[in-house]
This record gives structure tokens, sequence and C-alpha cells, in this order.
């Protein structure tokens, strides 16, 4: 399978919420994403795993 090479030009850039890091091509499968107040923002390894017990405590009940 190829992907559209229009496509990946004009693909949205990732950037982490909190250190500014972008993404070299799309999400990494490493980042944390969380939907927070109706938009997305993501998270490079690095800050997530800084920040992982903040991240986790901010999860429901329901999903512990």
């Amino acid at each position: 399978m190829q992907l559209d090479p229009e496509a990946t030009e004009n693909a949205e850039k990732i950037t982490c919420a909190r250190c500014g890091t972008t993404a070299a091509d799309g999400t990494p499968p490493t980042w944390t994403c969380s939907f927070e107040n109706g938009s997305r923002h993501y998270f490079c390894d690095d800050c997530a795993r800084a920040n992982l017990r903040a991240i986790e405590g901010r999860l429901d009940s329901a999903w512990w």
C-alpha cells in the first residue's frame, strides 16, 4: 500500500503540547494523545514519561 504523496505533504505537523518538539512523519506510535476541552493534545515520549502520573491522574476512575 502506497500513500498519496500530496496527502503526506499537506498533512498537519504534530507538535508536542508541552515542549514544542515536532514529529518527523505523522504521529509516532509512542507519543501520547490527550483529548482535553474539545481538542487533541499530543505529548512526545520525554514529556509523557516525565508527566505520566499527572496524565494518569486525570483519567476518569472508570478507566482505572
